[in-house]
């Protein structure tokens, strides 16, 4: 004999609810206390009711599916994003689909809009630098869907960014590097028209100036944050004559080329070469010696965008826009940085 199967109806009757209540229960929804959605989940687990999930998006006019927008080479910093997202979306209910693009195509903008019409998302979170377009924002913003930038500078109104302060971190790794004594200090920027470069660049240049100490034209070479970039300019940088105590990196891949590069020359780090990456991404803890970088809460970022979006999607831009906007990296020190030998240390 077929047991009749619980409907949504069962469950409101049995937990004293409204239909729409027991909905936003389903739905993940914010806006429902946390004694009433116990109580709705209990009868929903007691009676085995399974909303049907084609009816819950055509009823609600939703996919439940947000998009990743993305065009960057470092995948453990996608491992990381992703992570954040999924985080979020298991608890509420919602799917993730990934977009890869090209940031310098000209179709970018038709690309991604094409992308979000054909996936029907419900909203979408963009990482840098397809984060830094502005006609993409602009046209996201047409089109009336939600849409969160992650970046390093606040891009946009606060429902729609998450910043990471890289500015100030590469100030502190500077004045971690004057007070270690460096002075000869070079710098591996990533690709200078990304505003993440320019922000690392320029706190870095800063932090450095306080304490008297400017970096030479010829020590700032630019990369493009990949471990082989990495290891071209620090073998330009390390085949001079005078080559620097210090080398800070705009990432940790460009930081493990030069771990690499050090390694082969046998120029013994830390002892006579200070070398620091950012991000900390899983490399960092696990190549010899252990690399000192700038901790960027990547999955803390993913996290707050998409609890972000899914407060536009389902109450309003002004719950968003409460949500946490910033975000601050912190300095890591482990065994790749040491004090400047004092052979090396010119007046």
């Amino acid at each position: 004999m077929m047991h009749k199967q619980s409907t949504i109806n069962d469950v409101a009757r049995i937990a004293g609810v409204s239909k729409r209540t027991v909905s936003r229960v389903i739905n993940g929804s914010l806006s429902v206390g946390e004694s009433t959605r116990l109580k709705v989940e209990k009868v929903i687990n007691e009676l085995k009711y399974a909303p049907n999930a084609q009816a819950r998006g055509l009823a609600s006019s939703r996919s439940y599916l947000l998009g990743l927008i993305y065009d960057n080479p470092d995948a453990l910093y996608l491992d990381d994003v992703q992570r954040g997202v999924l985080e979020v979306c298991s608890t509420l209910g919602y799917e993730l689909v990934v977009h890869p693009c090209r940031y310098q195509s000209e179709s970018l903008v038709n690309d991604c809009l094409r992308f979000m019409r054909r996936s029907k998302l419900d909203g979408v979170i963009v990482l840098p630098p397809v984060s830094e377009s502005e006609t993409l924002a602009s046209a996201l913003k047409e089109s009336g869907s939600p849409y969160v930038r992650l970046s390093s500078v606040a891009l946009d109104t606060q429902e729609h960014i998450v910043v990471s302060d890289d500015r100030a971190a590469a100030a502190e790794m500077a004045r971690y590097f004057a007070q270690l004594g460096h002075k000869n200090i070079a710098f591996i920027s990533g690709p200078q028209r990304y505003k993440s470069s320019t922000e690392r660049m320029e706190g870095f240049q800063l932090g450095l100036s306080a304490y008297g100490v400017s970096i030479a034209a010829d020590n700032i070479l630019e990369g493009n944050n990949t471990f082989e970039t990495g290891i071209e300019c620090a073998k330009q940088l390390l085949r001079g004559t005078s080559r620097p105590t210090a080398i800070f990196a705009n990432n940790d891949q460009m930081a493990a080329g030069v771990l690499k590069v050090a390694y082969s020359m046998g120029i013994k780090v830390p002892d006579e070469l200070s070398v620091a990456g950012f991000d900390d991404n899983m490399l960092a803890s696990r190549v010899t010696p252990s690399l000192t970088t700038i901790r960027r809460p990547v999955r803390q970022m993913a996290l707050l965008a998409t609890t972000k979006m899914i407060m536009s999607i389902e109450q309003n831009h002004k719950a968003a826009a409460n949500v946490a906007a910033k975000v601050a990296p912190t300095l890591v020190v482990r065994e790749s940085t040491g004090p400047c030998s004092h052979s090396d240390i010119t007046e």
